[in-house]
């Protein structure tokens, strides 16, 4: 199992990260450079919403299928229902207002990947990509 948590601090309000951070169909337009190549959702009825994400790692497109659970506007919760190349993918968004309007975003993760995965992108995902991804959101809430 592989297990980060990062925090980052946004200019914006709390309501604004939430719903960055819930609008899975726009991330390709934002994480196109972490390899988000789409994101269909396929149910939501508003405090659960299934969402199929497909990023592009090493050439190969890779498809999973995560359940998030909204808390508005303080938690992103999520667990796997179903995908490639990953055993299983749980984790959260936590929301803290940060005061003059700044929210201090947390995202935690746990991943367990198939035993196909080298050890190295493992450690480029936590180490490089991780780092990126929040700066991303940030750059995304902050813009919009």
């Amino acid at each position: 199992m592989s297990e980060a948590t990062r925090s980052i601090e946004v200019n914006v309000p709390i309501e604004k990260m939430f719903d960055v951070i819930t609008d899975y169909k726009a991330y390709p337009e934002f994480l196109g450079g972490l390899g988000m190549v789409g994101a269909e959702i396929d149910s939501d009825d508003g405090d659960i919403m299934v969402v199929t994400q497909s990023v592009k790692k090493m050439g190969k497109v890779i498809s999973y299928t995560l359940r998030y659970k909204l808390e508005r506007p303080y938690k992103v919760s999520w667990t796997m229902l179903k995908g490639q190349m990953m055993k299983d993918n749980r984790g959260s968004w936590v929301l803290e207002e940060a005061g003059e309007g700044r929210t201090k975003a947390t995202y935690a993760a746990e991943i367990r990947f198939g035993m196909l995965v080298p050890k190295a992108l493992i450690k480029i995902l936590i180490s490089k990509e991780l780092p990126q991804m929040l700066e991303s959101f940030k750059k995304r809430a902050e813009s919009i």
